[in-house]
């Protein structure tokens, strides 16, 4: 549905897209993800056609979104961070006004106008003020003017940025049962919580390009796989460190109370092979084990620009 290629952008002196590439699968709700100024919002103006890219190319539904901009506007809906404002219109109107804007007019604009604020829980609230609804409200407002043109992908940054847990709770339910109908979702967000639990897969920005992509269950596999592996030896604890000192794959050694931590990368197998490493070096070892952890994990691991490899610290 979605496919980048080379994306560059470049403000001055500062790089916000550094060959940006990028798959979204049809029907998948993908989670974009990085630290504030990793280029999430330039990468999302670009696809929408909100700003021009130095270089690369974006397709949407196969079509070319430089080339063929008329024709592509019609295949996503937009809904960005800031609402705007619109104090003199109401609900119904603000609907009728963008319909008229994708040439639905009269009747069948009204019919499509009240399906949708139907759909988002809003049309006891047509002939309300904009100006009156809450944060959670306009967001869904947003979110079915996006959808007037019904369109097969549907573009969101930070959508559930300023809301309260229960609305978030209930937006993201929204977006659930649009991706089950159908729809492909790119949804932005600093909530990674929020994503774990709502996408099918998502991707990490950071310093202009994806450093890691792919579905959720394979990328919770990877967070399991990078977390700190906790070792307690209750005899040989020097054989272990000298031991674990000479593997590439410890990238930290950490000693408190006897109890031994490391940072670890790789998977079930490499750590039964760690462990028999250990038994063999002399180490009595009887604990042995991964901290459990999360998106977030893996987030800060791979953003973390500070980080360096350390051989051992500790107390002895």
């Amino acid at each position: 549905m979605l496919r980048i290629r080379g994306l560059k952008k470049k403000f001055k002196n500062f790089q916000a897209l550094n060959g940006l590439d990028m798959d979204v699968e049809e029907g998948a709700l993908y989670g974009f993800v990085g630290p504030n100024g990793a280029g999430k919002t330039t990468a999302i103006r670009v696809i929408t056609g909100l700003l021009k890219p130095d270089e690369g190319t974006v397709e949407i539904d196969g079509k070319d979104a430089f080339r063929f901009r008329m024709e592509v506007r019609d295949a996503f809906g937009y809904v960005p961070d800031e609402f705007g404002m619109y104090d003199n219109l109401k609900v119904g109107e603000y609907m009728e006004f963008f319909a008229a804007c994708y040439g639905y007019t009269g009747l069948v604009a009204r019919n499509r106008c009240m399906q949708l604020l139907e759909q988002m829980k809003l049309d006891d609230r047509a002939d309300a003020f904009v100006d009156s609804l809450s944060r959670g409200m306009k967001q869904r407002l947003c979110l079915a003017r996006a959808m007037i043109h019904d369109p097969k992908l549907l573009v969101l940054d930070e959508p559930t940025s300023g809301m309260d847990p229960r609305t978030r709770l209930e937006f993201k339910e929204v977006l659930k049962e649009l991706c089950a109908e159908g729809k492909t979702i790119l949804i932005s967000s600093h909530i990674l919580s929020e994503l774990a639990q709502m996408c099918t897969d998502i991707g990490i920005i950071d310093a202009g390009r994806i450093v890691l992509a792919g579905s959720m269950s394979e990328i919770l596999q990877k967070v399991n796989d990078s977390n700190p592996l906790h070792i307690r030896v209750l005899e040989g604890r020097e054989q272990a460190v000298a031991f674990l000192q000479k593997d590439s794959r410890v990238k930290t050694i950490s000693i408190e109370q006897g109890d031994i931590t490391i940072q670890f990368h790789g998977n079930s197998r490499d750590e039964a092979r760690l462990l028999e490493g250990l038994l063999a070096a002399g180490a009595r070892v009887n604990a042995f084990m991964r901290e459990q952890g999360d998106l977030e994990s893996i987030f800060m691991q791979i953003t973390n620009h500070d980080m360096e490899r350390v051989v051992m610290r500790g107390e002895e």
